[in-house]
């Protein structure tokens, strides 16, 4: 490739992911995000939760004459409480969601996993290191929403990287064989 042509990739791919640290001339092929079922999941659980706690509500609201003051504010206190978790959890969630990328450079995978909210980890390989590139799918639902789990192993010390509800087409996978084919061949040259 160009050099003037990488220099601006690599501009652009830090300017686009600013939380990563890229080397020099190093420029994101591949970007890999989980799927958008699992947002759609994330987002249908919370909004069946508020739908259940909104019919508490009217079932309270309803039920007042039942009720004495002091228990209608306990009830009103529990709900507007579960109401707040539910949004909490909804943000953390997505949060996490947004938290759980892949980047297949031009030189290495860069794998940044969000587990919870204080809970993270980055793995980084050169492409060099990686033996094998695979995508699987085990279930009829990872196939009807085409999802799976993309998986990198290294050679050596057998370590496997997984990628867990990516939703990696069969070209991009190609595509990232490629590249850790041609980092082969490039490190095979230098040697």
């Amino acid at each position: 490739m160009d050099e003037s042509l990488a220099k601006i990739r690599h501009e652009r791919s830090k300017r686009d992911y600013p939380g990563v640290s890229f080397r020099e001339d190093e420029y994101v092929e591949y970007a890999f995000f989980r799927a958008k079922i699992c947002l759609w999941g994330i987002l249908i659980a919370t909004f069946v939760g508020l739908v259940i706690i909104l019919l508490a509500f009217l079932f309270v609201l309803l039920a007042q004459e039942q009720l004495d003051d002091m228990g209608r504010r306990f009830l009103f206190i529990v709900l507007f409480s579960l109401l707040g978790a539910s949004i909490i959890i909804c943000l953390v969630a997505v949060k996490i969601y947004k938290g759980n990328r892949l980047f297949i450079t031009n030189k290495r995978a860069i794998q940044l996993i969000m587990n919870t909210i204080v809970s993270s980890s980055v793995n980084v390989i050169d492409l060099s290191s990686i033996e094998d590139a695979s995508f699987r799918q085990d279930t009829i639902l990872q196939r009807l929403f085409h999802y799976g789990t993309l998986r990198l192993a290294t050679v050596g010390d057998e370590t496997t990287y997984t990628f867990k509800y990516s939703d990696i087409s069969p070209e991009e996978l190609k595509g990232v064989s490629k590249l850790i084919s041609i980092a082969k061949k490039s490190m095979q040259k230098d040697n």
